[in-house]
């Protein structure tokens, strides 16, 4: 689990322009999502909230410390100025840790494929999976190893090492990445089958 503690402030007023003065005093608004669908209102530090969440992902577990009370939560939605990209709001769902949850996981690849040193075409359809677990259990980030994918080879998402405690919800049989043959090439070789079968005859 994440260790990334942002501490916030109960927030008593509401409306666009108590928004626009939080925001010009350097803090942000946000809303908390209870487990039992309450929500709190709340404000934190913009530069507090930027630092501490640069690099999460949809699946990293945050605490978030509201007036002395803790909470494991999700960030679910960040909204942000198109123009200068600065946080305006930020929704937290909070998780419970003995409760089963089902949450996607982002995935990167690492590694040269060998086919794509010969000449293919790497692609990688799939950025993330859907899992269910405990919160504990459940993975920041996968990291998956393509460097053996030679030409016409694939990884699936069955074939994703998951931890213990970890189900796996999306489909077994999808791509996650594949070395394709470079355009032109598959042509090529059905040509030559032709061709090479015709002299035969």
């Amino acid at each position: 689990m994440s260790k990334v503690v942002l501490a916030a402030k109960n927030r008593q007023e509401s409306g666009s322009a108590v928004a626009r003065r939080l925001r010009r005093s350097g803090r942000i608004p946000g809303v908390l999502y209870g487990r039992s669908g309450k929500s709190v209102p709340l404000d934190m530090d913009e530069i507090e909230f930027v630092k501490g969440t640069k690099g999460i992902t949809e699946s990293t577990i945050v605490k978030v410390e509201v007036d002395g009370k803790s909470h494991d939560v999700f960030v679910k939605d960040t909204q942000r100025n198109i123009l200068d990209g600065k946080v305006l709001h930020v929704d937290f769902y909070e998780i419970e840790n003995d409760v089963i949850l089902r949450a996607k996981i982002s995935m990167a690849v690492s590694g040269n494929p060998v086919g794509v040193r010969e000449g293919g075409v790497l692609e990688v359809p799939r950025q993330e999976i859907e899992v269910e677990c405990l919160p504990k259990d459940l993975p920041e980030r996968l990291f998956v190893d393509i460097s053996e994918l030679k030409i016409g080879q694939s990884i699936h998402v069955r074939d994703i090492p998951l931890g213990e405690g970890v189900k796996l919800i999306s489909p077994a049989d999808k791509i996650v990445a594949l070395v394709k043959f470079p355009k032109g090439a598959s042509a090529a070789v059905e040509t030559e089958g032709s061709a090479d079968g015709e002299k035969k005859a």
